[in-house]
């Protein structure tokens, strides 16, 4: 099979409390491959916020080896880490997080800054991407001017105006309806199908239903780990 773009090798992840240490990751190890749509579940306190954390090299890990995209992001310094999130990485939240004073492309023009880009590309580049995410005619609306839907559709584009390997999605859909979420969900099939690898977080199966492979998190460690037909998918 290709190189996998996440390489998790007996990952362990502990809090300590004073001296006493509380594992949260007990031995993870999982590999995702480049172009996979995988949802990562399992009930509250079995992980899978922690494991994402460490997918997304915001948190780093106890013991273990993840390699990234081929660069071992186990052993980086925290200033390499930012960079390699950057560069790597794009971050769905069921938050949003969006800056309320700014337009919905300078908005999704923020991770360019940080790329270095000049202003007037780096607003070409975040109109170019809200189109593809069916916002071309809001591009100037603020987030207070919007839907829900239509906000996490700017956070989408914010996640994948630096073309990063990866998209992270935590509970993408927490905050919408239904019928939003479907639509945000075949955003994702769409964003997947364009050869992006899409890792969700998610505890709604009909959520998790739109992923390829599901890996199930119980107690800090895997529990399942199963691929489904593509044929069976939405």
């Amino acid at each position: 099979m290709d190189q996998s773009i996440i390489h998790l090798e007996n990952v362990q992840k502990s809090y300590f409390m004073g001296k006493q240490a509380l594992p949260v990751l007990k031995g993870i190890s999982l590999d995702i491959f480049k172009n996979e749509y995988v949802a990562l579940m399992g009930p509250s306190g079995s992980g899978k916020s922690t494991l994402m954390n460490i997918i997304g090299c915001l948190d780093s890990l106890t013991a273990g080896k993840y390699i990234l995209n081929g660069s071992n992001v186990s052993t980086m310094p925290d200033d390499a880490l930012a960079e390699v999130r950057n560069k790597e990485i794009g971050f769905v939240f069921q938050q949003f997080n969006l800056l309320p004073r700014l337009t919905a492309a300078e908005n999704v023009a923020l991770p360019l800054i940080y790329a270095g880009i000049a202003k007037r590309p780096r607003l070409e580049m975040a109109r170019e991407v809200l189109a593809k995410v069916g916002l071309a005619d809001r591009s100037h609306h603020k987030p207070n001017e919007m839907s829900g839907g239509q906000i996490q559709r700017v956070a989408i584009a914010r996640a994948l105006v630096n073309n990063p390997s990866i998209i992270l999605a935590d509970e993408p859909t927490g905050n919408l309806d239904s019928r939003t979420s479907v639509e945000i969900m075949e955003l994702f099939g769409s964003i997947q199908a364009a050869g992006n690898t899409v890792v969700l977080v998610t505890h709604e199966e009909d959520i998790a239903a739109y992923a390829r492979r599901v890996v199930r998190l119980r107690d800090g460690v895997i529990e399942t780990d199963k691929r489904r037909e593509m044929a069976a998918a939405h």
